[in-house]
């Protein structure tokens, strides 16, 4: 079964490598466990599709990953 949402996200949102794992509690999904926990890098094109899923993660429009720390 596939959810096919988008989940918009902050640039804060990411990880320090510039990723999100699924499921994610930005997704609203309700049981943790529905699949095994994947990270998806968001950073290098600006989304990413959960293989199991079907979830979009992206950057909202204006968000930008920067490494100037």
């Amino acid at each position: 079964m596939t959810t096919s949402s988008v989940v918009e996200l902050l640039a804060q949102d990411l990880n320090p490598q510039g990723g999100v794992f699924c499921p994610s509690p930005k997704a609203a999904m309700a049981v943790w466990s529905n699949h095994p926990k994947v990270y998806l890098d968001v950073a290098r094109t600006g989304q990413a599709k959960c293989p199991y899923c079907g979830t979009v993660y992206k950057l909202k429009a204006g968000e930008h990953v920067g490494s100037g720390h």
